[in-house]
């Protein structure tokens, strides 16, 4: 089975929208959204079935023993990160704000704090003829790339036997990221034709290298900046990559997301185009 993770170098660029439209077009039975901390593929890709739902247990976070706590003001003074207040009724944690480092418990005179394990989101795992993994990370958490992780390998694990598996992957170029990039076969990089979307793809490519995949690069709503579009072009003749395609701003694709289908079950310039990257990244894996 070929693993193909498609990413960008920043958020709205349109790397669900040809995600779910690679989906769609290879009939992909392995998939996966490891966006966690935004998942959306969901809109995109119909299920079935409920899913089976697991908590993912993130860093510890500090509660506080209300019978316990007398309200003497030492864990309010000591934490750094501003996460407990200290009023009448006695100490209370925010959180968000809790980064679970512990000094409030070892200060505290009365034992009235403790750590505990928390969770720090959810990750769902959809069954049936395919398999859809997917995950959400709870506002303010850590350990995305832990939770993206999880998500990626529950779904190779859960897997019919296939072609292909299909990952949406996380923006940027951070901890996520390099969870996604891990184990696969080819990533392939959605581009913005602006100077940002330049800059973003080259750093993303320079990560992407490290892990030694297969890379490709296309780029969304091309026509917005042909003169952007031909600088990203020339950058991957430089560096020896294969550019795979320009996809057109299409308002007939715009819509199609609206009503919650992908762009391939329209028949539309973006999905022409899009076609013809699906044919490509063929002959690349």
């Amino acid at each position: 089975m070929k693993r193909l993770v498609i990413l960008s170098g920043k958020g709205g660029t349109g790397k669900t929208t040809v995600s779910a439209a690679l989906i769609h077009l290879s009939q992909a039975k392995a998939v996966a959204d490891c966006d966690v901390d935004a998942p959306n593929l969901h809109l995109v890709t119909r299920q079935t079935c409920p899913p089976q739902v697991a908590d993912f247990m993130g860093g510890d976070k500090a509660v506080v023993t209300q019978k316990l706590c007398t309200g003497c003001g030492i864990c309010e003074k000591r934490c750094q990160f501003g996460a407990i207040t200290v009023t009448r009724d006695g100490a209370s944690v925010n959180p968000y704000a809790c980064e679970g480092c512990g000094v409030c418990q070892l200060m505290c005179p009365t034992d009235a704090i403790t750590l505990v394990p928390d969770v720090a989101g959810q990750r769902q795992l959809y069954l049936g003829d395919s398999v859809f993994s997917t995950a959400t990370l709870k506002m303010g958490r850590g350990n995305s790339g832990k939770l993206v992780s999880e998500v990626k390998t529950t779904m190779l694990k859960s897997a019919p036997a296939c072609d292909l598996a299909i990952l949406d992957g996380s923006p940027g170029i951070g901890c996520p990221v390099m969870a996604s990039l891990g184990g696969m076969d080819m990533a392939l990089i959605v581009a913005e034709p602006s100077n940002s979307g330049i800059s973003d793809c080259k750093r993303l490519v320079q990560t992407a290298q490290g892990f030694g995949v297969k890379l490709a690069i296309c780029v969304n709503k091309w026509d917005i900046s042909p003169s952007h579009t031909a600088e990203i072009e020339a950058f991957c003749t430089q560096q020896h990559l294969p550019f795979v395609g320009k996809i057109p701003f299409d308002p007939q694709a715009v819509q199609a997301i609206n009503n919650g289908a992908t762009v391939a079950e329209v028949d539309c310039p973006a999905r022409t185009a899009i076609g013809e990257i699906y044919r490509k990244i063929q002959h690349i894996l």
